[in-house]
């Protein structure tokens, strides 16, 4: 079952942007938006919610006074241009508390934290994204590229930048260190071998305990990678 989730804030654009971020994992779905806590009180008691992501500042009532004023509420992520509030948010038993513009890698931390909190009855593939069209973008030669996930095989660090060995023999350096892009792809099938190597799941035509197989490729276990690696990959 998805993690229902309701999008309260003033701004549009900040909408568009929380929505754009869950379309991107399955896990989660939007069961509604408001620009206001009192459309967001109607909806409520007309649907059930499983976490808001709720903006502070807004018209009426601002987002915290909003959760304290809710004796049942549901878990909360907040979302908001302040930071002011970030301490406060906390002793509200926040999940998270999100600065805008809120980036797709800081989002992921946010809904890691919340499966986090939801306890083991949530496994970590209800994450996966799974759609063959799945994309990011990623800078590399001074423009944001666009990169489907199915076309990458694995991906190797190399300082404070990755090299992505794609489908067809293609590769692309992109400055960006492999911890942030292990971020980016959790939700996805990818799973991180090594300190230094990221494959994808599905790219995988075998292994033994101390190398993964993706075609003619090789890539080494890491020591410490290899009791995730073999819980991962054992059936």
């Amino acid at each position: 079952m998805k993690i229902r989730c309701l999008l309260i804030d003033d701004e549009p654009p900040a909408l568009k942007v929380l929505q754009s971020h869950i379309a991107q994992i399955s896990g989660l779905e939007v069961v509604g938006t408001c620009s206001n806590a009192v459309e967001a009180i109607d909806l409520l008691h007309r649907k059930t919610v499983d976490v808001m992501f709720l903006d502070i500042k807004m018209p009426k009532i601002i987002g915290t006074e909003f959760l304290r004023s809710l004796s049942h509420p549901p878990k909360v992520i907040f979302v908001t241009a302040y930071r002011d509030y970030a301490v406060e948010g906390f002793e509200l038993d926040a999940v998270d508390y999100l600065v805008k513009p809120v980036s797709f890698e800081r989002f992921l931390k946010a809904v890691n934290r919340l499966k986090r909190s939801e306890g083991p009855q949530v496994p970590e593939e209800k994450f996966y994204q799974s759609n063959p069209d799945a994309f990011v973008y990623l800078k590399a030669d001074r423009t944001m590229q666009k990169i489907f996930l199915d076309e990458i095989l694995y991906i190797e660090s190399w300082k404070d930048y990755v090299r992505l060995y794609l489908t067809g023999s293609k590769n692309i350096m992109v400055k960006q260190p492999i911890s942030a892009i292990e971020n980016l792809l959790s939700v996805h099938k990818f799973l991180r071998v090594h300190r230094s190597y990221i494959v994808s799941l599905d790219k995988i035509s075998g292994y033994s305990g101390s190398a993964i197989k993706l075609g003619d490729n090789e890539i080494p276990i890491g020591r410490l990678y290899k009791q995730s690696v073999m819980n991962q990959l054992a059936v």
